[in-house]
């Protein structure tokens, strides 16, 4: 697995235990932080699943409201927490890191939802993001 999708991985683990704890992120960004510094060999991952949830944190509104938007009949309510958080995480790459081509964005929240997900999760998440991701064309 290479760094970004590790880091990927680590932003999923942060939002979804967030969602389903009902912390706040800065809550659990704290601990992943204190963790982090306590082991040295998970460095690699955590400045880029930093950004992603902090990226996500400070355009929330507006990935929620494009979430609501095309999700067709999907309120993010009724979402699984996973598919939740790997949307978001898709949309934070789409939207605001121009260092990720949306495909790729696209590509690894699929494969996430793939792994991580209920069976229906992965043509979910390819739909909605590929329909958000086509619209900014």
């Amino acid at each position: 697995m290479g760094a970004r999708s590790k880091s990927r991985k680590r932003a999923l683990d942060i939002l979804y235990g967030a969602d389903v704890r009902e912390e706040s992120i800065n809550t659990v960004l704290a601990a992943e932080q204190a963790r982090n510094d306590a082991d040295p060999k998970r460095s690699n991952s955590w400045p880029y699943a930093r950004d992603i949830v902090i990226g996500i944190t400070e355009h929330g509104d507006e990935i929620d409201e494009l979430i609501e938007t095309y999700s067709q009949g999907w309120p993010i309510a009724r979402m699984p927490a996973v598919d939740r958080a790997l949307v978001r995480i898709g949309l934070w790459e789409i939207l605001f890191n121009d260092e990720v081509p949306d495909a790729v964005a696209i590509s690894e929240a699929v494969e996430s939802a793939r792994v991580h997900s209920t069976d229906d999760s992965a043509g979910f998440v390819n739909g909605l993001l590929g329909r958000i991701a086509a619209s900014r064309a």
